[in-house]
């Protein structure tokens, strides 16, 4: 066979080297990186190289590795309940999102998106306004944190995106979920709320941020010192939408679109809507798309008991429920402030570990004590309602109204803190006399069956 000649300038000895001998026998010269061995002439393409010097192409090497290379946390193997498990059997990476941005869903432990994620995420990507109604505990957070997520540029330095919420708690939760998800994406997530200090908002605004996790008072603030400016700020997410749409909020609202453009997405979450919702909607969305995930207002996983007691009988009785029930953490409500710390008093006194929260405490100390009771620090809180909307701690599984609450829309706040994310739980309503015909009516407008508490109540019904 003839000998083929290197292609000109490769493996060519250096001048003056007789061209028989070289390269020197026995020494291999190396072909340069990326450069592909040709077969010698005559030889059929297919078969080579040699099959044993065959090397899969990188990308067959690559594919899957990324993935393999995650942080991932423990599998939840706890029982879910349909609200989160009647999915249309989508996956995250059927949205075509941002590898970066997959990469901090699965570490924070998505597997599947949950119904609400599914009916939410495509939409909201598209640019479209929506409209969505989702019982507390399904997913409703990620739904709107990962398509703005996904449209963030972060090579531009303004506020891109603003997600409202109602309480400080709520907003140091929804940014926290917003830094985990987008951990791989160099975004800029800031947080700011009222009841903190305004000189440091105003020093974080001067570096960069492209998304602004917000109370409505502080942020129009901001905006109304020229501090915030939301000239840029294509989206705008309102979760617990009832609440931040209600006479006290409202008037905030308008001044606050009225900064934003006009070529806005606005994504409304809520588990109730009330005519201030619709209202909201004729006036400020365009064309959006309805979810309704909602036929019944209680989440599927809970089961509602009440126990007729004696108001001087009720800690006794609380007591007894503390003795009785596999409890993982529980929260305790009250009607007031004063009765939240009476009570707190009371728990530590029969020798529970036990935190309370209500409005009137110090912004840091609320904090303090939100942080420390999600990370397992304390099995019992005691809270005013201040706690009830979309709080999420995953572990508890117990939710005791110590006190009744006076309307449906309370009532199903608190109920919604057990049973997170389709999991089971109980809540258990103590009633005095006063409270019967609030029981009734609360029953009849949920569409919901409350049970008379049992001797003891089985473990599988909240603990599996």
């Amino acid at each position: 066979m003839a000998y083929q000649m290197p292609p000109q300038g490769y493996g060519m000895p250096p001048q003056g080297y007789p061209q028989q001998g070289y390269p020197p026998q026995g020494y291999q010269q190396m072909p340069p990186q990326g450069y592909q061995q040709m077969p010698p002439q005559g030889y059929p393409q297919q078969g080579y190289p040699p099959q044993q010097m065959m090397q899969p192409p990188p990308q067959q090497q690559q594919q899957g590795s990324w993935k393999d290379q995650l942080a991932l946390p423990p599998r939840d193997e706890r029982y879910r309940t349909e609200d989160v498990t009647a999915t249309k059997g989508n996956e995250f990476e059927d949205y075509f999102l941002k590898r970066e941005l997959l990469m901090g869903i699965f570490e924070k432990g998505f597997e599947r998106p949950s119904p609400i994620q599914e009916e939410s995420i495509p939409i909201a990507l598209t640019g479209r306004d929506i409209l969505a109604r989702a019982k507390n505990g399904t997913g409703k957070t990620a739904a709107f944190t990962i398509p703005v997520l996904e449209k963030t540029d972060t090579s531009k330095n303004v506020i891109q995106a603003v997600l409202l919420v109602p309480t400080r708690e709520l907003a140091l939760q929804t940014s926290q979920v917003c830094k985990e998800l987008g951990k791989h994406l160099n975004v800029q997530v800031m947080v700011t709320t009222g009841g903190t200090s305004l000189k440091d908002d105003i020093m974080r605004l001067h570096q960069p941020v492209h998304i602004v996790v917000a109370t409505p008072g502080r942020l129009v603030d901001l905006a109304s010192k020229g501090v915030a400016k939301l000239n840029q700020c294509t989206m705008l997410a309102m979760d617990e939408a009832d609440k931040l749409l209600s006479p006290e909020f409202q008037p905030v609202i308008a001044q606050l679109i009225d900064f934003l453009p006009r070529n806005r997405q606005i994504l409304l979450y809520s588990a109730t809507f009330p005519v201030t919702v619709k209202s909201f909607k004729e006036k400020y969305l365009r064309k959006p798309f309805v979810i309704n995930l909602m036929e019944e207002l209680t989440l599927k996983g809970i089961t509602q008991y009440y126990a007729f007691v004696e108001e001087k009988q009720k800690v006794h009785c609380l007591n007894t429920l503390f003795s009785k029930l596999q409890i993982n953490q529980s929260i305790i409500f009250c009607n007031s402030v004063n009765r939240v710390e009476l009570l707190a008093k009371k728990i530590t006194e029969l020798g529970y570990s036990c935190f309370y929260i209500h409005a009137k405490m110090m912004q840091s100390h609320r904090n303090r004590v939100f942080h420390d009771f999600r990370n397992g620090a304390c099995r019992n809180l005691v809270s005013s309602d201040l706690f009830t909307r979309g709080i999420d701690i995953q572990s508890v599984n117990v939710v005791i109204n110590f006190d009744f609450p006076k309307n449906s829309e309370t009532y199903l706040h608190r109920v919604g803190r057990s049973g997170r994310f389709g999991h089971l739980g109980i809540s258990v309503n103590l009633i005095t006399y006063d409270d019967r015909f609030n029981l009734f009516r609360i029953e009849k407008e949920l569409g919901t069956e409350i049970q008379q508490i049992p001797p003891t109540i089985d473990p599988a019904v909240y603990c599996r």
